[in-house]
């Protein structure tokens, strides 16, 4: 019969001298290993000799070194007896327990409680929580049937439950410190926050305080919670500054190789002015 043990109790039991020179026990060394490699996958899986410790009268437990990947510090543990003047073991068990250095699994937790968020995937579905105290109470049928359609219809109280003031708080906690919180990087470096953006859908009831859904189809955030005072590059009200352009103006252009003449005339004298005015002649005075 073969154990496995992670927590096996010490043993304390107190043996006299007799028992801790039981030969034909001592000596049944090769017995007790062929015991151990007949239980484990593979004889090799049964490492050297580690000694033997005396459980009883005539009974002793020999032990082996496992060489299994994944079970350092584990041992097999051989435990034989032997009749009153017998002179043959016998073998009474076969375990495999860990030594004070072994590995050992971590502590085994129900299913529900090792879920963590993030681990639900399509077609899963979560166990249900009756106490969950996140959620409390939505409403409660007064037998009235005018007072429960308006709380049905009017009132959308339909819902067994809703959330509670710890599972509002623990989720406004999250969001807030979250991705798309004030301290995200996209927040940090954005030009202005969500709160003026024209593309933020406030939420209703509390949460509307902090928090409302981006409909922007360039944010990165497009369909998801931000709170107020996030923030992105895709504000409705900002604008990329207009970076220059990539290609300089072109240096003017000389041509050395072209002459034009430009006449320029000399700036007549004032004597030749008068001159030129006594020399002209008279016009009519409908000229």
């Amino acid at each position: 019969m073969v154990t496995v043990a992670a927590d096996a109790p010490a043993r304390t039991t107190r043996v006299s001298s007799r028992a801790r020179k039981d030969a034909v026990l001592l000596g049944a060394v090769d017995q007790a290993r062929e015991a151990a490699q007949e239980a484990a996958s593979s004889p090799s899986d049964v490492g050297e000799h580690l000694g033997a410790v005396a459980e009883g009268e005539r009974l002793m437990s020999h032990r082996f070194a496992a060489t299994m990947p994944g079970y350092r510090g584990w041992h097999w543990t051989v435990t034989l007896a032997r009749v009153p003047r017998g002179k043959v073991a016998t073998v009474c068990e076969v375990e495999l327990l860990p030594g004070d250095d072994a590995l050992l699994a971590p502590a085994w937790l129900p299913w529900a409680e090792r879920l963590r968020p993030g681990d639900i995937g399509p077609g899963d579905t979560l166990p249900f929580r009756a106490d969950d105290p996140r959620l409390e109470p939505g409403w409660t049928p007064t037998g009235d049937e005018e007072l429960d359609s308006v709380a049905i219809d009017e009132l959308a109280l339909a819902r067994e439950r809703v959330l509670s003031p710890q599972g509002r708080d623990e989720a406004a906690e999250r969001w807030y410190r979250g991705s798309r919180g004030p301290t995200a990087p996209g927040a940090v470096a954005s030009p202005a926050a969500c709160t003026t953006c024209g593309f933020l859908v406030p939420l209703q009831g509390p949460l509307g305080q902090l928090f409302g859904v981006c409909a922007n189809a360039w944010s990165p955030d497009d369909g998801k919670v931000v709170s107020l005072d996030h923030g992105c590059g895709a504000h409705s009200e900002t604008d990329a500054p207009q970076p220059p352009s990539d290609w300089p103006d072109d240096a003017p252009l000389i041509d050395e190789l072209r002459v034009e003449r430009v006449v320029v005339r000399r700036p007549a004298e004032p004597a030749e002015q008068a001159t030129e005015a006594s020399a002209a002649p008279e016009r009519p005075a409908a000229e």
